[in-house]
């Protein structure tokens, strides 16, 4: 992700309450790719992007447990037409 992705990322992070600092891979070239780790230290942190996309997506299982309507595949109301033999 890019800064502006990046700043996206930790207010989300922030709104839904997942821990995680967003910063870029090298701290000295802010216009490259940024990631989650879980402290600030560039010398002592773990990205942790991967288990920040598992919480996020545990959140929102949370809010709607249910997986999304299988869509159909035909129509599910129609008409019977009488043969004519009848």
């Amino acid at each position: 992700m890019n800064a502006e992705e990046a700043r996206q990322v930790d207010a989300t992070l922030r709104r839904l309450g997942i821990p995680g600092v967003v910063a870029p891979e090298d701290p000295e070239q802010a216009a490259g790719t940024w990631r989650v780790y879980d402290s600030a230290d560039p010398a002592t942190r773990k990205d942790v992007t991967a288990d920040v996309l598992a919480a996020f997506v545990a959140k929102f299982r949370e809010a709607n447990p249910e997986p999304p309507g299988k869509s159909q595949s035909g129509p599910v109301r129609g008409f019977i037409i009488p043969s004519d033999e009848d």
